[in-house]
């Protein structure tokens, strides 16, 4: 029987978690699960498929696999896999937290994982074992290429877009002075009205 493995408390998947709950700090870096379908167990979100975002309906992330990759690079607490599967596919597939502990927890139990701890944080990284089994994987696409691999490029490009306009605007809500917030919103304005004038025009 497999113990349950909670997130480690100094590990920041736990405070995103809980500001996600709307008990902590506004995070601009989730609002891609809400805007873009709905939260990203897999492409798509749970209607599946990509939605707007892409032609045709795309793989779910394998996250065993994805995790035993990623580890092959170096060692990685557990939030850092999530984001980084996250960019590496351009806010695709953010697998939860509660999909990518448990994972990691079912492979230190199968001896492929260890973990260390410093500075309040458990950091994971392959055994022996693990690097065997990772390398049994061959020499096919990566696990994150999977997920993106029928995803429409420019969609994808205008996804991470409106992500990174959301952080941009994000850091003038927190830091900017009251001039600078008017402006902005002008430029948001600006900028909707702009992208409806595409779809008005007959190319």
């Amino acid at each position: 029987m497999h113990r349950h493995f909670p997130p480690h408390p100094g590990d920041p998947g736990l405070r995103g978690a809980r500001a996600h709950r709307g008990h902590g700090p506004f995070d601009p870096t989730r609002l891609g699960p809400a805007i873009f379908g709905g939260r990203f167990e897999g492409p798509g979100g749970p209607m599946g498929g990509l939605g707007p975002w892409g032609r045709g309906r795309a793989r779910r992330g394998d996250v065993r696999a994805a995790v035993l990759a990623l580890l092959t690079e170096r060692p990685m607490h557990g939030y850092e896999i999530i984001q980084e599967l996250e960019a590496r596919t351009q806010g695709l597939w953010r697998p939860s937290p509660g999909s990518v502990y448990p994972t990691l927890q079912l492979l230190e139990d199968e001896g492929l994982v260890a973990h260390d701890e410093a500075d309040g944080k458990r950091s994971f990284r392959l055994t022996d074992a693990g690097s065997e089994a990772a390398a049994a994987r061959g020499d096919g696409p990566a696990p994150w290429e999977e997920v993106t691999a029928g995803a429409d490029p420019q969609a994808l490009g205008l996804q991470q877009g409106i992500r990174q306009l959301v952080i941009a605007a994000a850091q003038v809500v927190r830091a900017g002075t009251t001039g600078q917030k008017e402006e902005a919103i002008t430029i948001l304005a600006d900028a909707r009205r702009r992208i409806y004038g595409l779809l008005a025009r007959e190319d």
